[in-house]
Formats: C-alpha cells, sequence, structure tokens
C-alpha cells in the first residue's frame, strides 16, 4: 500500500512498518527501517538503512541515518545520524545537523544547530546556529535531581566540554575546548575553565609552563 501511495521502498522485504504509522508520498525508506507506533513521516524525508522510529514526528526533506528514535521531533530540513540517539522530547531543528554517537534527550535544538559527533545533550535549550563540539556533555542530573542547560543563539561550545547545569552560555559566547563550566557565561564572552599546561622535562628537572617569561 505505501509503494500505492507513492513512497518509494527500496527493499520491501526488509522494511517494517506498523499500521498507525504515515508516510507521505515521496519519501524513501531504505532496507532496515523500522516505522513504529504514531509516527509521520512527510514528504521529500529519506529515511534508513537500519534507522527505529517510533512514535516520532518527522517533517519533510529530512534525513535520518543508522538511528534510533524515541517520542521524538524531527523538523524539516535537518540531518540525523549516522549512530544518533533522539529519546522521548528530543526537538530537532528545523536545519539542523545531529552527527555521529550524538544522544538527545527532553532538548530543544533551534534552527541551524550543529552536534556533529559524540555528544550528549540532555535537558537542555540550544539556539539557533549554536556549535556543539565534539565530546561535549550537559551534566544535567545532580544525583537528586534534573537541570537544565541553556546554550544561547549562536553560541561555539568547544570539544571536550562539560557543561553543569543548571547554567547559561550567552549569546554569541565561546567555550574554550577541555572546560568544564559551572558559572553562567555572558553573551559575546569567552569562558576558559581548565588548568594550565605544564611541560616536564625529562633529567633536567625543568619546568615550562608556557608562559612569556
Amino acid at each position: 500500500m505505501l509503494i500505492e501511495s507513492g513512497v518509494e521502498v527500496i527493499d520491501p522485504d526488509r522494511t517494517y512498518v506498523s499500521e498507525t504509522v504515515q508516510v507521505a508520498a515521496g519519501a524513501v525508506l531504505f532496507p532496515g527501517t523500522h516505522l513504529r507506533g504514531a509516527t509521520t513521516i512527510a514528504q521529500g524525508c529519506h529515511i534508513g538503512p537500519d534507522c527505529w522510529i517510533e512514535d516520532c514526528v518527522i517533517e519533510r526533506d529530512c534525513t535520518i541515518r543508522y538511528s534510533c528514535l524515541e517520542q521524538a521531533q524531527v523538523r524539516e530540513q535537518s540531518t540525523v545520524g549516522p549512530y544518533a540517539h533522539l529519546r522521548p522530547g528530543a526537538d530537532v531543528g528545523p536545519g539542523a545537523r545531529i552527527g555521529n554517537f550524538i544522544e538527545i534527550k527532553n532538548a530543544r535544538l533551534a534552527r541551524g544547530v550543529k552536534a556533529g559527533h559524540v555528544s550528549y545533550i540532555g535537558d537542555a535549550d540550544v539556539g539557533e546556529g549554536a556549535n556543539i563540539g565534539a565530546g561535549t556533555i550537559t551534566c544535567n542530573y545532580d544525583g537528586e535531581k534534573k537541570h537544565r542547560t541553556i546554550i544561547e543563539k549562536g553560541a561555539f561550545i568547544g570539544s571536550n566540554t562539560a557543561l553543569v547545569a543548571p547554567v547559561t552560555v550567552g549569546e554569541g559566547a565561546y567555550v574554550a575546548a577541555g572546560s568544564t563550566i559551572t558559572e553562567d557565561v555572558p553573551p559575546g564572552g569567552l569562558a576558559i575553565a581548565r588548568s594550565r599546561q605544564v611541560n616536564k622535562m625529562p633529567g633536567h628537572g625543568v619546568e615550562e609552563d608556557g608562559s612569556d617569561a
């Protein structure tokens, strides 16, 4: 029936679509795709290969590859994957780029957000055009309660950053790679929260800290 309605199913024998799912004409389903529950797929989407999508809304012209999505929304012209995990409450896009090994939970990512590599974004609001560097995590759980991270429009989060919630990174602010951020970063500011590098030279007992003595 999907094929008859204008959906392109590359390999019907390896594509699994529940009766409750709605797929618009013009969408393309690649092998290994599982669509379940109250999922809707809009026109122009490319889904798969090898995706599990359950109770999700995927708007037009999105591409999702090798990923797991549950109770999430992906807005128009966004890309997800490969190997991303969108958990309940994830709201991505429009025009966002979610790359490999990104996990998103209960977080809203605005237009044009980029998160390319190996990051966890949980209980967060990420503003338009923000960039999330590789290895970034939002430390949302203190052992008793969940807390929220705010990353405002155009902010740049350097690689391997830990954002200890509750915390806000202001509009257009920068966070240096390798930082652990525990206080708000003002709009347009640069936050650096890491120890100074010390070089120990073998056999000489000399330390170099990189300063201009």
